[in-house]
């Protein structure tokens, strides 16, 4: 059983400084990848939504190798206690 992909998003960003929805993505990819809902704009609505909520912050922005804006997302205290009391140790590679 795969946790919902929005608690995916954030118990990965747990454990990294910050990434984008690219990187993001690539790391989901193995659980999550074939599942037909695993597009960039849903997992930006993800990254989103989690933002609105107080989730994650910003933590930098820039233009990629094609000019496309790259926001990078860093996970805020409220979303590591979320992940600390909702997210079952068999999810995390934090324990």
């Amino acid at each position: 059983m795969l946790l919902p992909a929005r608690t995916a998003v954030l118990n990965y960003l747990y454990d990294v400084k910050n990434a984008d929805v690219s990187q993001i993505m690539e790391a989901l990819k193995p659980q999550y990848g074939g599942e037909r809902q695993f597009t960039k704009k849903l997992y930006l609505d993800h990254v989103m939504s989690l933002e609105a909520n107080g989730f994650v912050n910003i933590s930098s922005y820039d233009l990629d190798k094609d000019g496309e804006l790259r926001v990078c997302y860093e996970i805020s205290d409220d979303g590591r206690s979320a992940v600390d009391k909702y997210v079952d140790k068999k999810y995390r590679s934090h324990k």
